[in-house]
């Protein structure tokens, strides 16, 4: 049995894990890369950071902007792993080689980034020797 173009069309589904590094304050990167996804047609499904540093991103696109997005991911200052490099570069070569069939499928990221971002402010803070006002 073979199935109609439209129904083949959507059994395939791009559903990413991915993780990244980066060296930013988690709050401002959560803004930072939240307004660059949506700004290049993506959907941010959640996002949110704990006291740990890791940041976790749900975000969606359709696969003919997915250069875009890895774009904006390197533009925002990540580290990503190698497994998301190669993920993301598949997903690349894979949409370009059959844009005419995928372009329009949904992309699913889910991102965990570790942020080793270091307080500048307290540790440029002068210190004062002991005992003086």
């Amino acid at each position: 049995m073979t199935l109609p173009p439209a129904i083949s069309k959507m059994s395939s589904v791009w559903a990413l894990q991915m993780r990244a590094t980066t060296m930013d304050e988690p709050t401002r990167l959560v803004q930072t890369l939240t307004g660059a996804i949506l700004g290049s047609g993506g959907w941010v499904l959640s996002r949110g950071a704990d006291d740990r540093g890791t940041i976790n991103m749900l975000f969606e696109f359709e696969r003919y902007c997915c250069l875009d997005m890895y774009t904006v991911l390197i533009a925002a200052g990540l580290e990503l792993s190698q497994l998301a490099h190669l993920r993301l570069t598949e997903l690349c070569q894979c949409t370009r080689s059959h844009f005419e069939d995928c372009g329009s499928e949904i992309v699913s990221i889910d991102l965990e980034i570790r942020s080793f971002f270091v307080q500048t402010a307290a540790a440029a803070a002068p210190r004062r020797p002991a005992g003086v006002a």
